[in-house]
């Protein structure tokens, strides 16, 4: 251009056209390499954006491990908010399966105590006679084998929280024992004398009617009221079929990783027969299946009709009869015709018992469901005591 500048007369014609065809393929390389980059910055940019969004709809979705969107839920975590800043006993009840540990590691982490870490221990996974020296530890001397001084889960959480699981499971002998715990703050150790102060936020939990072995002397009273000063009940997964969908999509994407597999998708009549079963396991049984169906899948999208399929010759995780009836019920949805059926037995059963519902005489026992399980039914149902008798 320059030379051009100089002497109009130094390119000719055919020059020029030469240089413009260059020019204008290089104006076409420029365009595409813009394009290019822009494309490769606008998909960057999008990417980045969809993994804020998937981590800001897992955030407003639950804390921590907790995936939901019901009222239900909603309810429960306003409440978990509010006496977790607090150092009140609360008491977890709720069905097995629905999350009663994830509720209390929630609690430890939006406390004050949340710095250490969460002591627990199952009382239901101890023998009862290992089981005190485990919670209040033992002297040195103590028993036959107690050849060092052992400290107890109390000691150990000493500042901190204690998880006490299965708390109904707890030995009517040791029941006392805590009591004094909660009352006075203080533990002795086995086989010793001196009083130990002790600092500890306790949180319970039990998937038992506490106020039902109460009445039945399976559970001291004044132990029950000094753990109940703030309880928390879960609700079922069956009262809560909106949040089945987000939890079984969470439990996908979860196993796809851990198994190496690229299943990005459930087919929509695979939720709606999700969200349609009882679930009496809760949500540890829905990551059951989802973890066989997983498992079982050759694709990108959750085959759940080769899961039940093949769910009758899949070994059962335990034999009680609540994963029986889950079973049952993937195999055999729920229709108008088994409702029908399924509210005569449950009203026989009801006369039979002059309407107990609950105790080891009643109809959930007969009908070998849990209380809370039967109740759910009935009212699904539309069964009455009253009118049954």
């Amino acid at each position: 251009m320059l030379l051009a500048h100089t002497s109009s007369t130094l390119f000719s014609e055919e020059n020029c056209q030469l240089l413009q065809h260059i020019a204008d393929r290089i104006a076409i390389a420029v365009g595409n390499a813009d394009a290019w980059r822009s494309m490769t910055d606008l998909q960057e940019s999008l990417q980045q954006e969809n993994h804020q969004l998937s981590e800001q709809l897992l955030s407003n979705l639950g804390v921590g491990d907790i995936i939901y969107q019901s009222q239900a839920m909603e309810d429960l975590l306003q409440q978990v908010d509010i006496v977790a800043k607090s150092d009140s006993t609360v008491l977890i009840c709720g069905e097995t399966g629905t999350g009663k540990e994830v509720i209390a590691r929630a609690i430890h982490q939006l406390s004050p105590r949340r710095d250490k870490p969460l002591v627990k221990i199952n009382c239901a996974a101890i023998p009862a006679s290992l089981l005190e020296s485990e919670l209040f530890g033992h002297d040195k001397g103590a028993f036959t084998g107690a050849i060092n001084t052992h400290r107890g889960r109390f000691e150990i959480a000493d500042g901190d929280t204690l998880f006490l699981d299965e708390i109904g499971d707890l030995p009517l002998e040791l029941q006392p024992k805590l009591l004094r715990v909660l009352q006075e703050r203080e533990i002795e150790r086995l086989g010793g004398s001196r009083t130990i102060p002790v600092n500890v936020r306790v949180i319970a939990a039990t998937n038992r009617d506490l106020w039902q072995m109460v009445e039945e002397r399976q559970f001291r009273s004044d132990l029950f009221y000094r753990l109940n000063v703030f309880p928390l009940e879960l609700p079922p997964l069956r009262d809560r079929p909106e949040d089945i969908p987000l939890l079984a999509k969470h439990f996908t994407q979860k196993m796809a990783r851990h198994m190496n597999r690229a299943i990005d998708a459930i087919p929509t009549e695979a939720l709606r027969q999700l969200m349609s079963w009882d679930w009496p396991g809760n949500v540890r049984e829905l990551e059951n299946v989802i973890e066989r169906a997983v498992l079982l899948t050759r694709g990108n999208s959750l085959n759940l009709h080769l899961n039940v399929r093949q769910s009758r010759l899949l070994p059962t995780l335990n034999e009680d009869s609540a994963l029986r009836s889950s079973m049952a019920q993937l195999l055999h949805p729920t229709t108008p015709e088994n409702d029908e059926e399924e509210r005569q037995r449950i009203v026989q059963v009801l006369r039979e018992t002059n309407g107990i519902v609950a105790g080891p005489r009643g109809a959930a026992t007969r009908l070998r469901m849990k209380r809370t399980t039967l109740l759910s039914r009935m009212q699904r149902l539309g069964i009455s005591v009253r009118e049954v008798l």
